[in-house]
């Protein structure tokens, strides 16, 4: 077994001490491989190459998960049960990013509303940038959730996502697009 494969934790002290999983429990040690699947997933025998392969279990993945959003029930056929903590911990998380979408969508009406001043097409391209931005974080969020969620029933590694890197982008877009119409005048 690994350094530090087995013991539970990781929410830091609020957590609790940390407390050692049983020999030979779901998900104690990981195998050191580049393969995405975990070793007792059979490879699959698809047609088309493995780029073909690749690219049919990502959208059977991301179309189990869109059912998961609605049917969140099914989760529990995942894996085993895991902490409390950590499903809460999820669910902040999951809250979170919720927080994150409404600010955006309202930060979007008022670029729209309270900016009448503002030339149509600059108010309304900013003012979609961070609509858009909005519902594509509430989207995310649910996804999120469900494959941290399904991650931690199987004992996999939490999934990494690229959206907080784009969704700092956008935003930080809309701030530079906003500095420069503040420092052209509203007419610009």
């Amino acid at each position: 077994m690994g350094v530090g494969a087995g013991w539970g934790g990781g929410l830091g002290a609020a957590a609790g001490p940390l407390t050692r999983a049983p020999e030979g429990a779901r998900g104690t040690a990981r195998a050191t491989t580049s393969d995405p699947r975990p070793p007792t997933d059979p490879a699959p025998e698809l047609s088309g190459g493995p780029e073909a392969n690749g690219t049919v279990l990502y959208v059977s993945e991301f179309v189990r998960n869109i059912r998961l959003w609605f049917v969140p029930e099914g989760i529990r056929e995942e894996g085993g049960t895991p902490d409390y903590r950590f499903s809460l911990a999820n669910e902040r998380t999951f809250l979170a990013w919720l927080r994150t979408s409404l600010a955006l969508i309202g930060g979007g009406f008022a670029v729209d509303q309270f900016l009448p001043d503002l030339r149509w097409g600059w108010r309304v391209g900013l003012a979609l940038a961070l609509l858009a931005a909005g519902v594509l974080c509430a989207f995310r969020a649910v996804n999120h959730w469900v494959r941290c969620e399904r991650a931690m029933r199987r004992g996999e590694d939490l999934p990494v996502s690229r959206f907080p890197a784009l969704l700092g982008v956008v935003v930080a877009v809309v701030a530079i697009a906003m500095v420069v119409v503040v420092l052209l005048g509203w007419e610009g």
